[in-house]
């Protein structure tokens, strides 16, 4: 049978994923609720399962519920899948404050959100194949990264010493996915983070270091959180350090961009690559 992986949800880490399938010679289907992307089917055809061997989900659940489970649970069920993953959240694990927890540390999950991915996640597991959970740090990549974020006049430095965050480069997303496809083994949870959990303040300053500009002033956390949005607030009110060994462990591979420095400049190096004028001054200093 030739191997089909259909991909629901057409955004920034679910593109990545079929670009590198496809290259690695996979029939790709990418699915929105919204239209279908690159292939003839609707997220909510009723056909949409037929001749799929692998699927990947990286719809996030609505307040009533995981959407692919609320249109497709039963075809879900009868499918002879051989695999399934769903792209989660590292916030099941809510506040730990900033200790460590790894692929084997049960979620405690505090916020409305981080229950619905928990939730989601033991849907997934209902499947009779083998099953990835990948719970995700903050996801960065060309065009949403701290380089943008300087150039648009968004980008915040503020000061919270050792409070840090995990990450990951959309590419090492991409690569985990695919691993774990061709070396399915039973249920597993896995962390897509890169190796270097850091605090928000040093990836802004190596982004304007490599663009060659001043970073923006540092702003003490008491005063930045009265100015925050309700999500930035309750992604600041909770700080874990998020393990990765076991994950590259089971899937046999090392990052490309092991901390936010080699994907940042990565990132730049691509931009450079494009011929956009602005980005080769910044490469040549």
């Amino acid at each position: 049978m030739d191997r089909h992986l259909l991909i629901l949800g057409g955004g920034f880490s679910g593109h990545a994923v079929a670009t590198l399938a496809r290259r690695a010679g996979w029939r790709v289907s990418v699915s929105t609720r919204q239209f279908p992307v690159e292939q003839e089917r609707r997220f909510d055809d009723p056909a949409l399962l037929e001749g799929v061997t692998h699927l990947l989900s990286t719809v996030p659940p609505r307040e009533e519920g995981d959407p692919a489970w609320a249109i497709h649970g039963a075809a879900l069920r009868r499918a002879p899948l051989e695999w399934a993953g769903y792209l989660s959240t590292t916030g099941v694990y809510g506040d730990r404050i900033g200790a460590a927890v790894d692929e084997e540390t049960a979620p405690a999950p505090g916020q409305a959100r981080s229950l619905r991915r928990l939730a989601a996640e033991e849907q997934w597991r209902d499947l009779h194949c083998a099953v990835d959970v990948f719970r995700v740090g903050g996801i960065y990549g060309p065009g949403r990264s701290a380089l943008d974020d300087l150039r648009n006049g968004t980008a915040r430095r503020v000061d919270r010493p050792g409070h840090r965050f995990g990450r990951i480069h959309r590419d090492d997303i991409a690569r985990a996915c695919l691993a774990a496809m061709v070396r399915p083994e039973g249920q597993r949870v896995l962390h897509l983070v890169d190796d270097e959990p850091a605090e928000p303040a040093r990836v802004t300053e190596e982004a304007a270091r490599l663009l060659g500009v001043p970073p923006p002033p540092l702003i003490p956390f008491t005063e930045a959180w009265g100015g925050m949005s309700p999500m930035a607030r309750s992604f600041w009110s909770e700080s874990r350090i998020v393990l990765n060994r076991r994950t590259k462990a089971a899937l046999g591979l090392d990052w490309l961009y092991p901390s936010f420095r080699e994907g940042l400049r990565a990132i730049l190096a691509e931009e450079c690559a494009q011929g956009a004028p602005e980005q080769q001054q910044v490469a040549g200093r």
